[in-house]
């Protein structure tokens, strides 16, 4: 059997709260992907500024820049977000309106994994349906399963640390991390 190249993948935070129980999500990616995948984290969401078509005519922000070329050269984007008032933060969809509006567009074609944590008895759920939304326009390819929804997040995140620390929702990152890397590769 040939030996399968090595993925990049990037991801994105939707949450810019300093003790972000999504944060301590996508710190913890790194060490649950396959050996043959690396992870690393996109510009916060919090250094785009506002999209104006304005501001864009005047010429794109770098950290837009820079967000979408990382997106361009990575083989899949994660987006780990939480829901807020049944859909994405503001700062993650303003993130995205930007990245989208660039030419040859980020997102088309680009592998997409979801995940989301609420404290709630959802996880997030509502904003996982937002992104799929959003992903059938802008056309990326999302992965349908395994779905990673996280509910009562604060009970799996170590509040000291911020160490993801329940066993059974590392697991199941890990099987997402797993069928994500294999959806990239068909």
């Amino acid at each position: 059997m040939a030996e399968e190249r090595p993925l990049r993948f990037v991801v994105m935070v939707g949450s810019l709260r300093k003790g972000s129980f999504n944060a301590a999500i996508a710190r913890a990616l790194p060490a649950l992907a396959p050996e043959d995948v690396t992870i690393s984290t996109l510009p916060s969401v919090g250094e785009f500024p506002h999209y104006d078509a304005d501001v864009q005519a005047e010429g794109v922000p770098p950290v837009v820049t820079r967000a979408a070329e990382a997106i361009r050269a990575a083989d899949g984007v994660i987006i780990v977000t939480p829901e807020y008032n049944h859909t994405i933060p503001g700062v993650l969809k303003n993130a995205i309106d930007w990245i989208s509006r660039l030419p040859h567009q980020p997102f088309a074609a680009k592998p997409v994994a979801l995940e989301t944590a609420s404290q709630g008895l959802w996880g997030g759920l509502r904003a996982q349906l937002a992104l799929r939304q959003m992903f059938v326009y802008l056309d990326g390819r999302v992965l349908s399963k395994p779905e990673v929804i996280i509910p009562q997040v604060q009970t799996k995140v170590d509040a000291a640390t911020g160490e993801l620390t329940d066993p059974a929702t590392r697991g199941f990152i890990t099987d997402q991390l797993t069928a994500f890397a294999a959806f990239v590769r068909r």
